[in-house]
């Protein structure tokens, strides 16, 4: 049996200020840093074998912080592979939330942060995200898994949406309204290619 913990990335400064993220490389904020160092408290008796985030900073500080809080595992092995991370937001990237539902519409606005395959303008939907995420996780992480590894993946919203709705089997419709608290770690007890949410 192996444990797969899935956290996003404490809240970044552009959370804090309603800002569409994607793939722009944001710093956490002072509340991000204290959410992972509450999961990394919540954590801390987890032996963690393989770190697994996405290419962005926010992912990767969260990893580290809860790393570091962890009373068992120090200087562990870290895969950081852009396919964890955020769905690109395209010409959104950048603009504040409110602003944006001002200019195009709330609905149109809404439709496209919670469509399963509606993308913003020059970006990715959640559709497109799992069709980089998944092989990514099917490949590289589950291997980890099956060699009886405990893996923490730090990654986003998104990208974390895609590896629950495939180990869940939750549907396109479903997945679309599943809300991923930053800084929240989801566990799961993983044995014979079956994953069991335990937390």
């Amino acid at each position: 049996m192996a444990i797969l913990v899935l956290i996003r990335h404490g809240q970044s400064l552009w959370n804090a200020e309603n800002r569409f993220t994607g793939w722009t490389d944001i710093d956490l904020s002072k509340k991000g840093e204290n959410e992972a160092e509450e999961a990394g408290k919540k954590l801390e008796n987890i032996t963690f074998d393989v770190v697994h985030t996405s290419a962005l900073m926010r992912a990767q500080r969260t990893a580290e912080i809860i790393i570091q809080h962890n009373k068992i595992s120090k200087d562990i092995p870290t895969y950081k592979d852009e396919r964890l991370n955020e769905r690109h937001y395209g010409s959104l990237q950048g603009l504040n939330k409110t602003e944006t539902a001002e200019k195009y519409g709330a609905e149109q606005v809404h439709i496209w942060r919670r469509s399963f395959d509606i993308s913003p303008p020059d970006g990715e939907s959640l559709k497109t995200t799992a069709e980089r995420t998944l092989p990514y996780f099917k490949d590289d992480i589950v291997k980890h898994l099956d060699e009886g590894k405990n893996i923490l993946i730090s990654a986003h919203g998104n990208s974390l949406r895609a590896i629950v709705m495939y180990i869940e089997n939750i549907s396109k419709d479903d997945i679309v309204k599943l809300e991923i608290r930053t800084g929240a770690p989801r566990t799961y007890e993983y044995k014979n290619n079956t994953f069991t949410k335990i937390e």
